[in-house]
């Protein structure tokens, strides 16, 4: 079946053909290293962490470029507020960030430029562009000449005599008030580098540019990041990269936010949720599976009602992938998952269609387990295992050993038994109907009801709740 993925730019779904036959070149942009991340920040790596390993199942060699803004307005603003270095922020919070895609189990990207070792390709870059009539110089800046471009908003299908677009500090001598800066002149007690136009630093724009252009060359496959960058700043990389004369993306790709009681998870409104706390109190492949659960273009509205529920969800998986081993051996993941799960990744990366296959699965080995079929309860843990393998939340994977929340696990354990032991006999209703044994799940479904759960039968199964 044909992979098909949503590119913004095209506003719809499409079939992927990629520009090399088996290789895939992506370019996703990472973290602006100000503070540490919260789990906004890290649900769009999470989210190209399983187009990668779903396109590394399919056959492809992925090259895998994420970026790190090292140097740009918000952390010179964190380091007059904090009085310490920019590179001293920059650099901890750099860390901060590996951790925490490590931690949520992102695979390392192939290669992690920072902004501030390619200022000489960004110099060179706009040296093209003045010599092609795309940019000038003013008053120790280098703007881009919007209207130099005609493709200019093509990707955020907006109307250029309508945008409003004020200029930044210290951005004087520009021509047109929507043309933006790619290299910003040097500001006292700001950090700055040499260049034809004199000493200045680079802007936001332009460092994504370079780096995708030295590590993936004049064209690639898909270009990632937040829905929120779409304008300004995927749609400028855009215009300075073809200005300048690369192809640059073949698809665009955004996912949605993390919100919280309707608005953008971000520091600046103080809403944010650190990924360091979150994992003091969740186990880190429960967060995986709480970011990754939902398709990657759906809004995520969180709650701690929401974690627990998808704790709820995963801890059934998990028991019984740990059922199926104590009863009929060591399991290991079957090497193809089945069709319905592929097709659902294949058709714009349907995580959700694909989990809900993991858990007919489950739900069919619970029923094979309490039946004493071990032989087939083996093979069905084995595909669940399969299929979690290619989203990197096998909970028997060596690197989630021992990866369990550091606090508040009493009441949550005792939670745990308690779902799992539920889901047991949800999984041998939904057995029962399955063979038309009515009277059976009936008669488990008044039991349950009379200990106070209510059932809800849904399409990716039944749930329950206290009553």
């Amino acid at each position: 079946m044909t992979l098909r993925l949503y590119d913004t730019s095209a506003r719809q779904i499409r079939d992927f053909h990629p520009l090399q036959p088996g290789r895939v070149s992506i370019y996703l942009c990472g973290a602006t290293v100000q503070a540490p991340p919260h789990i906004g920040h890290i649900r769009s790596g999470l989210n190209f962490d399983i187009l990668r390993r779903w396109l590394s199942y399919r056959g492809f060699d992925v090259t895998f470029i994420r970026n790190v803004t090292d140097i740009e307005d918000k952390i010179i603003a964190k380091s007059g507020e904090q009085q310490r270095p920019w590179w001293a922020i920059g650099y901890e919070n750099e860390r901060a960030f590996g951790e925490a895609y490590a931690t949520l189990g992102c695979l390392p990207p192939s290669y992690e430029p920072r902004a501030t070792g390619h200022v000489p390709e960004m110099v060179e870059m706009m040296r093209t562009l003045i010599a092609r009539g795309h940019a000038y110089p003013a008053d120790g800046n280098v703007y881009f000449d919007v209207r130099s471009y005609a493709d200019y908003l093509s990707l955020s299908n907006q109307d250029l005599d309508h945008l409003l677009q004020p200029a930044g500090e210290g951005e004087t001598g520009k021509r047109d008030p929507r043309d933006f800066a790619l290299w910003k002149a040097a500001r006292r007690g700001e950090p700055d580098w040499e260049s034809p136009w004199g000493r200045g630093r680079p802007g936001w724009h332009l460092e994504c540019s370079a780096m995708a252009h030295k590590y993936l060359g004049r064209a690639f496959d898909i270009h990632g990041g937040g829905i929120d960058l779409v304008f300004p700043h995927h749609e400028n990389e855009i215009a300075q990269s073809r200005a300048f004369g690369d192809d640059f993306a073949a698809y665009w790709m955004h996912n949605a936010w993390v919100t919280m009681s309707g608005e953008k998870m971000s520091k600046s409104l103080g809403n944010s949720v650190l990924v360091s706390e979150m994992v003091k109190r969740w186990r880190p492949l429960v967060l995986r599976y709480y970011l990754g659960t939902p398709h990657y273009r759906s809004t995520i509205e969180y709650s701690e009602e929401a974690v627990l529920e998808a704790e709820a969800g995963f801890n059934r998986i998990e028991g019984f992938l740990h059922r199926a081993v104590e009863q009929a051996g060591a399991v290991e993941p079957a090497a193809a998952v089945p069709e319905e799960f592929a097709a659902a990744l294949d058709e714009d990366l349907g995580v959700p269609h694909a989990l809900a296959t993991v858990h007919t699965t489950v739900r069919q080995g619970n029923a094979a387990l309490a039946e004493g079929d071990k032989e087939s309860a083996a093979a069905l843990a084995a595909q669940v295992r399969g299929m979690l393998q290619v989203l990197g939340m096998d909970p028997l994977d060596p690197h989630w050993s021992g990866a369990t929340a550091s606090g508040a696990r009493g009441r949550r354990d005792l939670t745990d038994v308690v779902d799992a032991l539920v889901g047991l006999v949800l999984d041998q209703r939904q057995a029962a109907r399955q063979r038309k044994d009515y009277g059976t799940a009936d008669a488990i479904r008044d039991e349950l009801q009379a200990a106070g759960l209510v059932i809800e039968d849904t399409p990716n199964g039944p749930r329950w709740e206290l009553g």
